[in-house]
């Protein structure tokens, strides 16, 4: 380095801020123990498991997509789940009782599982990201599939995903206690092609 540029720098601490995007990819096996972490960290709001139940899940559904925040700077070192969802479509063998109404109730209907985001990663419209992205998938994969299903805890409740739904269209067609827990069942019609 020349003696000028070392002399105009010396002492200064120079700053790299990390550049953060993010991206929704689908899942893979490799990535379900940070899935799992997440959900975990999302309990009660979404259902307690252990990595065998979300394996299950996860080979059911129909869709399984994560969300990946990676610094475009470094990229290879940098990447991150920082959210997940796992959408059921009709026909699974899955044993939920929420899933159990909705395919009795409305059986041509997605049912999304569970979705759950890092602490640090909410508030920044990763969800309505990752919901346009499972509209995207249902209308070119499951056509024939014209609405999403999914519930919400009202007792206990859970304002902030009530108040999110609410906003993405989601009406309520029904209520039940799942494992103690008052829910808000919950649809909406896939959101036409942007």
């Amino acid at each position: 380095m020349p003696e000028s540029q070392s002399a105009r720098t010396r002492g200064r601490r120079i700053r790299c801020e990390a550049v953060w995007t993010t991206r929704t990819r689908p899942m893979r096996p490799a990535d379900l123990p940070v899935v799992l972490q997440v959900n975990q960290a999302n309990v009660p709001e979404v259902g307690d498991l252990d990595l065998d139940r979300l394996r299950f899940i996860v080979d059911e559904a129909a869709i399984a997509l994560v969300v990946e925040r990676m610094n475009e700077r470094d990229p290879e070192r940098s990447e991150a789940i920082v959210g997940f969802c796992l959408v059921l479509a009709p026909g699974s063998t899955y044993d939920s009782v929420n899933y159990r109404w909705f395919m009795q109730h409305h059986p041509d209907s997605m049912y999304l599982d569970r979705v759950a985001f890092t602490s640090d990663a909410r508030g920044q419209g990763l969800g309505s990201q990752l919901y346009d992205t499972v509209d995207d998938i249902m209308r070119e994969e499951h056509p024939e599939a014209p609405a999403l299903t999914l519930e919400v805890n009202v007792d206990p409740p859970n304002e902030p995903s009530l108040a999110f739904h609410a906003k993405h269209g989601f009406v309520e067609v029904g209520r039940q206690i799942s494992h103690g827990i008052e829910v808000s069942l919950m649809r909406r019609a896939v959101s036409p092609q942007a």
